[in-house]
């Protein structure tokens, strides 16, 4: 449960970092179903694995951008973690924050769906940008209207 003294906004950001938490989970999930099948028909041992970057020449592209997604939700998320808590721990979420926590979660739902399927780039590039205008708003709103800049 909650802590009752947060604001609706705060709690609706907050379940914006939990599923993108989610996210992650279920992306190495279906990485380790895709991938250990692929090693396998491949025949490959775990120990083959020991530097993934060899990995992409030896299995099909089918695995291997399960992978590349899922390492990419260790990259800009990371930040998008670090600022929607730190809103909600100064006390600053907002409607506009709140909304903009959940268009970054939808982008990088889309472009993980996106990038393990059909993995066009195009469409890839136009979803990593929304998620990092949501992203941007978070960053420099409270730095605006702390005048720091």
């Amino acid at each position: 449960m909650l802590p009752p003294d947060l604001n609706d906004s705060a709690r609706w950001m907050l379940r914006s970092v939990f599923g993108q938490g989610a996210l992650t989970l279920v992306m190495a999930a279906w990485m380790t179903a895709v991938r250990m099948p692929a090693m396998k028909r491949a025949g490959l041992s775990l120990q083959d694995a020991a530097h993934t970057s060899v990995l992409p020449t030896r299995l099909p592209s089918s695995a291997t951008r399960v992978a590349d997604n899922y390492r990419h939700l260790s990259e800009q998320p990371t930040v998008f973690y670090a600022v929607a808590l730190g809103i909600v721990l100064a006390g600053l979420a907002d409607p506009t924050y709140a909304a903009c926590s959940w268009l970054y979660l939808g982008s990088r739902v889309a472009h993980s769906i996106v990038q393990a399927t059909f993995n066009r780039v195009a469409l890839r590039a136009a979803l990593y940008t929304v998620s990092w205008i949501a992203l941007a708003i978070m960053i420099i709103r409270p730095i605006i209207s702390w005048h720091l800049i």
